[in-house]
């Protein structure tokens, strides 16, 4: 059984009679008991994320009776998040994240108190943020935040319970205990930027954030307890589509520069530029990396005039399907080997369903010898701005 003496404990805090009622199936555990649902009520937990995970992560410690739940996120809800982001619900599209979280929390359980931070984690902000709080519960979902947050919880001596979802898989793990390993630990660098698609481009099953969420509460829980086996110097994975859940065997880096014998990563860092990611262009801005970008207005207005491009669509073909604005279908990874299917005397625009995916075949295809624009936006500017009816996905 592992204590977690790194969650300090203030003086316990007293239930009162309805609380006692509430939690009464928690006090007749003896692993639980009145101390430690008042560990619960002591306890001070951050979730970064809202999200997939954030929301049945912050569910279920609201439910368990954690006493301070802070929250971290910028972004409003969509109608795109409602399939998994369980917390938020078709009236709160267009709200901020924090606020529909709050209302749901709140309405679960009125015990506890709620610390919302309407901002992005930033290098700048993320120590003054986590200071406050015993746990940290990382629910983002790109790899600058997670090296970001993985830096702030060593340096800041808090738990990092980790967790993370794509498509069908998942993990899960405890990172930056004294006597465990940290994210760097398991993963020294970032992949090189694009290598791994996001949830937005690969897609995940809506359930999956759920199974991991409750597993991230879970472990946040045991640790507030010092009950059981956490989840540290393990990586524990997910498999929905096969129900198999598999165990790695984590060991603490000695030579990781963040939490090993000698750290070279002392203060946190630019985690933009540590994992690759090169600063969005502005909109109007007319190359990227050498590639020409023409905004949908321009590339109607131009094509309605007679101007003989030619669409290249280098999305997926379920994604093409879903919705297409009659564009030529090249998957981006089939490209290298169907290259000699584009006519080189012809102008080529490419598109994709945000721009990203385009903007690479396209800078493949100008190498290549092509003359060649990127569709800035794809089809989900095309939808926002010359055709509602194309769905957006």
């Amino acid at each position: 059984m592992a204590t977690l003496t790194e969650v300090p404990v203030q003086t316990m805090p007293s239930l009162s009679n309805d609380e006692i009622a509430r939690y009464s199936r928690h006090l007749i555990l003896p692993e639980v008991g009145m101390e430690g649902q008042q560990k619960l009520k002591a306890a001070k937990v951050l979730c970064v994320g809202t999200g997939g995970l954030g929301s049945p992560l912050a569910f279920y410690l609201a439910a368990a009776g954690v006493g301070t739940l802070g929250l971290v996120d910028f972004d409003v809800v969509d109608s795109s998040n409602l399939q998994r982001q369980i917390i938020h619900s078709t009236k709160d599209v267009g709200r901020l994240k924090l606020d529909s979280a709050e209302e749901k929390l709140k309405a679960l359980n009125p015990h506890m108190k709620i610390v919302k931070y309407n901002t992005m984690l930033l290098s700048n902000n993320a120590m003054e943020i986590f200071k406050d709080f015993d746990i940290v519960a990382d629910g983002t979902d790109n790899f600058p935040t997670r090296y970001l947050v993985n830096d702030a919880c060593v340096l800041s001596g808090k738990p990092n319970v980790y967790g993370s979802i794509f498509r069908f898989e998942g993990q899960a793990s405890v990172f930056a205990t004294e006597a465990g390993p940290c994210y760097r630990c398991l993963y020294p660098e970032p992949p090189p930027p694009g290598l791994v698609p996001s949830c937005a481009e690969g897609g995940v099953l809506g359930i999956l954030p759920g199974l991991v969420g409750v597993i991230q509460a879970t472990e946040v829980i045991k640790l507030i307890l010092g009950q059981g086996d956490p989840l540290i110097g393990r990586l524990l994975l997910v498999d929905s589509l096969g129900m198999r859940f598999r165990e790695l065997k984590l060991r603490k880096n000695p030579d990781c520069p963040v939490c090993g014998t000698h750290p070279t990563v002392t203060a946190l860092i630019d985690y933009e530029q540590f994992c690759g990611i090169q600063p969005a262009p502005a909109p109007d801005a007319k190359l990227v990396n050498g590639i020409e970008q023409i905004d949908v207005t321009a590339f109607k207005q131009q094509r309605d005039a007679g101007k003989d491009y030619f669409l290249l669509d280098v999305r997926e073909p379920h994604e093409f399907k879903i919705a297409e604005i009659g564009g030529y279908l090249i998957p981006l990874g089939d490209l290298q080997k169907r290259v000699a299917e584009l006519d080189k005397n012809r102008d080529i625009v490419v598109q994709c369903k945000s721009g990203g995916r385009s903007q690479k075949a396209a800078e493949f295809l100008q190498q290549a010898g092509f003359k060649v624009k990127n569709l800035a936006g794809g089809i989900l500017a095309w939808s926002d701005q010359i055709d509602p009816k194309v769905p957006k996905y």
